[in-house]
């Protein structure tokens, strides 16, 4: 039995000579430090073992996110992020050891990499600095609505080592250098508070009654369902801000509730929207370039019968002169005609309840 078994012995004995001899074959030797097949299998180990930690810890993260929806999302994805660079940055570390390069003696090794960040890894280490800034200096989190120009405004999906994943509200994904949100100019709209105001132009023809004009884009703002509030500091407000050439302009302004600050183009085509319907309600004409104005002064008549007049129709005078059908009470006029941008500009600029201090986002203020 002995005799049988020897000779398997000895043809296992041989292979693992030979595999040893394999895996200590030299092939590269710099200064003191001896590169084999078998270091680097185990530096590919290494690095295998510390992206499977690195894979399951972020996994365990993510599900303690999603079994805890009011735990801070934002800063469990720094922390996943940060566990995932230490621990590559740990497998790194113990792959040099393992080849048989001391972590001391890295000296050599760092001065080649400055000098390579020095000509063509300059753009990537700056991005991966870039990213350890945002990930630390919290002014960009992931689920912030960030606007970089008027083209690009999208929700930021993930922060990566050398860019940021940001996804538009067209379902557009856009990978944008770290490096521009540190150097560049970035609007976040979702930073300090997720209540937003927006300014929404409209203009009525003149000799239109001003406070029926307000009354009219106030109940506007009041169908639109992402109105904040309808009363108190954040309550709409109606602002006379220019005579323009063939209209008198006017602007809604109108604060926003959580749903409509990540959907600025929408949410102004939807005030936008019931402006049209509720000055059309109140017979208020929205103007645009006319050429026939002084024609129609001619008659001694204003809208419908001057345009009827002008078309050779019969037009009653008695009904030409009537006043508009929705006139207002002396009460509620009273009410409409208080000056909305006076209280706008008499806020105290440091008032934090005020809209002056609060809507302080980065935003044109004409727009």
């Amino acid at each position: 039995m002995s005799a049988a078994a020897s000779p398997v012995v000895e043809a296992s004995a041989r292979s693992i000579v030979g595999l040893r001899a394999l895996l200590d074959y030299p092939l590269l030797r710099v200064s003191e430090v001896t590169v084999t097949p078998g270091t680097v299998s185990a530096a590919l180990l290494a690095l295998l073992l510390a992206w499977l930690v690195s894979v399951l810890l972020r996994r365990g993260i993510r599900r303690y996110g999603n079994r805890h929806p009011n735990a801070n999302q934002a800063s469990l994805y720094t922390v996943s992020r940060l566990v995932h660079y230490l621990v590559l940055a740990l497998g790194v570390l113990l792959a040099l050891e393992t080849t048989g390069i001391p972590v001391g003696k890295f000296a050599v090794f760092a001065g080649a990499l400055g000098v390579g960040l020095g000509f063509g890894l300059q753009a990537i280490f700056s991005n991966f600095v870039a990213g350890l800034i945002l990930l630390f200096d919290r002014s960009l989190k992931v689920g912030d609505f960030v606007e970089l120009d008027a083209e690009l405004r999208g929700t930021v999906r993930a922060i990566n080592i050398r860019a940021t994943l940001i996804t538009t509200n067209d379902n557009i994904d856009v990978i944008v250098p770290n490096s521009e949100f540190v150097s560049g100019r970035v609007v976040n709209w979702t930073h300090g508070s997720v209540n937003r105001r927006i300014r929404v132009r409209f203009g009525v023809a003149y000799g239109v009654d001003k406070e029926l004009v307000k009354k009219a884009a106030l109940e506007a703002a009041a169908q639109v369902p992402f109105t904040l509030a309808t009363e108190g500091d954040k309550r709409p407000q109606v602002w006379l801000v220019n005579f323009g050439d063939s209209a008198v302009e006017f602007i809604l302004a109108v604060w926003l509730n959580e749903a409509a600050a990540r959907r600025n183009a929408a949410i102004e085509a939807a005030y936008l929207w019931e402006l049209d319907s509720a000055l059309k309600r109140h017979g208020i004409a929205i103007p645009f370039p006319q050429r026939d104005l002084h024609l129609r002064s001619l008659f001694g008549m204003e809208g419908a019968a001057a345009a009827a007049a002008l078309r050779g129709e019969r037009v009653d005078a008695a009904a030409a002169g009537e006043a508009p059908a929705s006139a207002l009470h002396p009460r509620e006029r009273a009410e409409l005609s208080r000056n909305d941008a006076r209280d706008e500009a008499g806020r105290p600029p440091g008032d934090p309840d005020g809209p002056v201090a609060a809507e302080d986002d980065g935003r044109d203020p004409d727009r």
